[in-house]
Parts: C-alpha cells; sequence; structure tokens
C-alpha cells in the first residue's frame, strides 16, 4: 500500500527538497568561483564568456611571438650599436694616416726660371717698360752753356753765340699733341705756361730762351716719365711713364722739326705678362690653365695662383730669386704632377721645358702606413662577423633576413620588417691594399668619405630599428591589456561573488533546519492522532 502524506509534511518536503537545491547550488559556486558553470545556468553568459576567453587565448598565443619579434629587433640594435663602434675606431685608423707623417721624403714639384723682380706680391716680377721713342737730330756748338732760343719764328739757335738747335725750326702755331694733351708753339709769349687743364703752351717769340730740353720737359710732364726724355747721341730721345702708353700727333711741321711720326708706342710688358700655363689634372684634380696679368681673371700674385692650382692638388712658393716652385700638396702627395704646357711654357719662357719628377717615397712612413691597412682590414673583418652574429631564434635584420609578426587572432593586423645587410659590402666599405691605400692624404681622405657615409647608413636604420622597436612594443603593451580586459569581461559574466554565495548558504542553512523543525512538527501531530487511536 502507498503511504499517504498530511498537506502539511508534503509542503515542509517540498519546501526541505527545494532548499536543499538552493544551498546546493550556492555551495557549488563557493566551491568552484563561479555562478555559470555549464550552458544550464546561463547560455546567453556561458557562450559570451567562452568566445571571450577563447580570443584571450588566442591573442596570449601570439604574445610568444610578439616577445621574440622584441627580442629579434633588440639584437639587430645591439649589432648596430657594435658596427658603428667599429666604424668609429676605422675612422680613428685613418685618422692616424691624416696625423702621421706625407710618406714621402720629397714630393712631385717643378721649378721655372728666375723672373727678374718677381715677388709674392708681384710675379710678373719688373713692370712695364717706359715706351721709348727716337727723335730727329740736335745740334750743340758747346760755345756756351746756355741752351736758348733767339730766333722769332723758330725753336732754332742759330742767332745766338751756342744753344741746342733742332735741325729743322718749328713754325708759329704747330701743335704737338701727347696722350691727349697738347703742346703749342706761339710766337706770342716768350715762356712756358701750362693752363689748368695740363695743356702747355711754348713761347718761340722774339727774346724768347726756351731751349729743345723745355720741349722734353713738356712732354714729359704730360706722359709721368718715370725716365726723363733726354738728347742722346744728337737725338731727341722721349720716354714715357710705366703707367701709360706713348700716343702722340701733330700739326704744322712739329712731327718733321722733331723728326716723329704720328702713332702709339706701347710700354713693354713683362716677360711673363700675358703668357699662359696649363698643368695637367693631378691626383684626380682639375686640370690648371691660368694666364699671368692683371687683368680679370688674370694672376698676378702667389695668393692668386695658389687659389688656382688648389683644385689641382697643388701649391707654390717663390724664393727670393724669382723662381716659382709649383709642388703637390700633403693630399697628394704620392702623385706626379701633371704636363706642364702653355706659352709661359715655350722657347726662353720661365716655365720650359720642365717636366715634373715622381716623388720619393719614405720607407720608415710607408712601413708605418702599411700597418695602418693591416690595422684596418682587422676591424674590417670584425664588421662581417658582428653582422653575421647578431641574430635571435634563426632571424638576423642584419644579414638581410625579414621579420613579420602578427599582432591579432585573425591575421589582418601585421607588421613587416625588412632586413638589411649590414656587412663590408653592404655598408660600401672595401678591404685596403698596402703599398697602394693610405700612401697619402688624399687616400686617407676618400676612406674618411666612405667611413662617414657608412655611419649615416647604419645611424638611419638604427632609427628605423628604433622606430619598429617602439610600435612592437606598443602592440605587445596593448595585447596583454586586451587579454586582461577580455578576461575580466568574461569573469563578470561567469564568476560567483563569494560574499553573496556565502550569505546565501548561511542563512539557507537556516532555512533548512526550520524546514527539518517544520517537517519534525508536522510527523509529532499525525504521532498525536496514532496515539488515540491506541
Amino acid at each position: 500500500m502507498s503511504v499517504v502524506l498530511s498537506a502539511s509534511v508534503r509542503q515542509n518536503l517540498l519546501s526541505l527538497q527545494s532548499t536543499a537545491d538552493l544551498l546546493a547550488t550556492t555551495q557549488s559556486r563557493l566551491s568552484t568561483g563561479r555562478k555559470v558553470n555549464s550552458a544550464l545556468d546561463n547560455p546567453t553568459n556561458f557562450f559570451t564568456a567562452q568566445g571571450l576567453d577563447n580570443r584571450a587565448s588566442d591573442i596570449g598565443n601570439l604574445l610568444d611571438g610578439i616577445g621574440n619579434g622584441v627580442q629579434v629587433l633588440q639584437a639587430a640594435n645591439t649589432g648596430i650599436t657594435s658596427l658603428q663602434k667599429l666604424v668609429d675606431s676605422a675612422k680613428s685608423i685613418a685618422n692616424q694616416v691624416l696625423q702621421s707623417p706625407t710618406g714621402y721624403s720629397a714630393k712631385s714639384s717643378v721649378t721655372s726660371a728666375a723672373i727678374t723682380g718677381a715677388t709674392a706680391d708681384n710675379l710678373l716680377g719688373t713692370g712695364y717698360t717706359n715706351a721709348t721713342v727716337t727723335g730727329g737730330t740736335v745740334t750743340n756748338d758747346n760755345t756756351t752753356t746756355a741752351a736758348n732760343i733767339t730766333a722769332a719764328t723758330k725753336l732754332v739757335g742759330t742767332a745766338g753765340t751756342g744753344s741746342d738747335n733742332l735741325g729743322t725750326a718749328i713754325t708759329n702755331g704747330s701743335v704737338l699733341t701727347v696722350n691727349g694733351k697738347t703742346i703749342t708753339f706761339s710766337t706770342a709769349q716768350t715762356t712756358s705756361t701750362t693752363d689748368a687743364s695740363g695743356n702747355v703752351t711754348i713761347g718761340i717769340g722774339s727774346g724768347s730762351t726756351l731751349a729743345v730740353s723745355d720741349v722734353l720737359s713738356a712732354i714729359d710732364g704730360i706722359t709721368g716719365a718715370g725716365t726723363a726724355s733726354t738728347v742722346t747721341s744728337g737725338q731727341l730721345v722721349l720716354s714715357t711713364g710705366t703707367a701709360s702708353d706713348l700716343t702722340i700727333s701733330g700739326s704744322g711741321n712739329v712731327l718733321t722739326a722733331l723728326g716723329l711720326t704720328a702713332g702709339t708706342t706701347a710700354r713693354v710688358p713683362p716677360a711673363i705678362s700675358g703668357k699662359t700655363l696649363t698643368i695637367g689634372a693631378t691626383a684626380g684634380g682639375t686640370a690648371t690653365n691660368i694666364t699671368f696679368g692683371t687683368g680679370a681673371g688674370q694672376i698676378s700674385t702667389l695668393n692668386g695662383l695658389n687659389t688656382a692650382l688648389a683644385a689641382n692638388n697643388l701649391q707654390a712658393s717663390i724664393d727670393s730669386n724669382g723662381k716659382i716652385t709649383i709642388t703637390t700638396t700633403n693630399d697628394a702627395a704620392s702623385a706626379t704632377i701633371g704636363t706642364i704646357g702653355g706659352t709661359a711654357a715655350g722657347s726662353s719662357q720661365a716655365f720650359n721645358g720642365l717636366t715634373a719628377a715622381a716623388p720619393v717615397a719614405d720607407p720608415t712612413s710607408q712601413a708605418q702606413r702599411a700597418s695602418l691597412v693591416a690595422q684596418y682590414n682587422n676591424v674590417l673583418a670584425q664588421i662581417n662577423t658582428t653582422a653575421q652574429d647578431a641574430s635571435f631564434n634563426g632571424v638576423n635584420l642584419l644579414n638581410g633576413d625579414t621579420l613579420k609578426l602578427t599582432f591579432n587572432e585573425t591575421g589582418k593586423s601585421t607588421l613587416s620588417i625588412t632586413g638589411v645587410t649590414f656587412n663590408t659590402a653592404g655598408l660600401g666599405i672595401s678591404s685596403l691594399t698596402s703599398g697602394t691605400d693610405f700612401l697619402d692624404n688624399a687616400s686617407a681622405n676618400k676612406v674618411l668619405t666612405t667611413l662617414n657615409a657608412a655611419s649615416s647608413t647604419l645611424r638611419s636604420e638604427a632609427s628605423t630599428l628604433g622606430s619598429n622597436l617602439s610600435v612592437v612594443q606598443i602592440r605587445q603593451d596593448f595585447n596583454k591589456n586586451l587579454i586582461n580586459v577580455l578576461q575580466t569581461g568574461s569573469s563578470n559574466l561567469t564568476l560567483a561573488d563569494t560574499n553573496e554565495e556565502a550569505a546565501n548558504s548561511q542563512a539557507l542553512s537556516t532555512r533548512q533546519s526550520i524546514a527539518v523543525s517544520a517537517l519534525s512538527l508536522a510527523n509529532q501531530s499525525q504521532q498525536s492522532v496514532l496515539q488515540l487511536l491506541r
């Protein structure tokens, strides 16, 4: 037969069962720390939390690759730092060459013939020679010491007891033009006068005491002659200054009387003036092509000559005898001066027949330079091995490898870093050869130029690596923080509040005790009825 429970007992049993279920759930939450342990607990929260956890896990798996990428970049950056130090060491060796003796006991040079009067400030030597003109015959009977003019109509002394006489009388009104100034012969006066413009009037009137020497003095006053015009061996000799040529013309019979011809007589320039000097390209320099003189673009001083020679790796000096010596600079000490040519090297000229001899090497100095070549090559060998060793986990960004990093679980967020080849060839540096390189400053400077370019390349790549490293580290931190956000979101959906669940457990325990007591009371009421039946 079946047991029939009273309504109160049944109700108490149901209440007790419900409490037991709630208590079991609370205890499960307390033991697991989660309020959603399966889809049955809360399907939405369960599957959402599961998606967040899965994404956090996928991103977490990428962190190892990102961390390796950081180390690859760090290894490359360390390698570049070491390469820069090695390049600096190579520069130091090249600089030692510049600080060493030239390496030659005698450099290539040529020396000109002596240029009369040449100095550092005036390579042309003695200045222009006066323009000289020989005129007509002058007679002098030497019977008196006075040179005078006694004729009323001509510059002659036939009426006097003694004079300097022209062979032909100068007629009244005749004009001699010298360098644009006029000398007028006039019977209207007996003296010599000069106006404000520098024009001269010579009096040949009756009683004049002017002589041929006065005519010459007037000419010299106009030309500024450095050497006075004179009567030499019975002939007029006109001499102009060094500042201008001598240009004469005339009217009347003055040219005939003086025995002169209209025209210009040029000053005679210094021997080297107007001459060209060419020197073939020396040590890769620019060939020299200059003209000596005082005109525009011409050379007349030692400073000017050195300025023109500098582009051809040459320099000049001058001694007290006026000899110009041209030699190679220290930078081009191993070179031989190029071919000497031009009109200044023509027959009887200062640079005629000059051929430069080769420089004479100094054995001791060249041995030191050979040692520096060996040191330099050893440094280059270390550059190659350092570039090869700058790897991490098999990836070497200094040996041409490429690093690809993935930052999200879909593989759509990536970064590719293309490596470089930073051995000596990649940096544009090459080994040197003893006896060929480091012979002079020019070869050392050429090496320094290459090393400076390599330093710039290294600095540029270091900047690029630094930028990429910064990006990777930022993404690494971002992923770590994102994982925390995802896991926190998942926890918020599934984790239980232990304080709340502990309070629930305590409350449910109390409720369960009460339910047990109530069930006991319900049973006691039934037992009382049973006692009555007995």
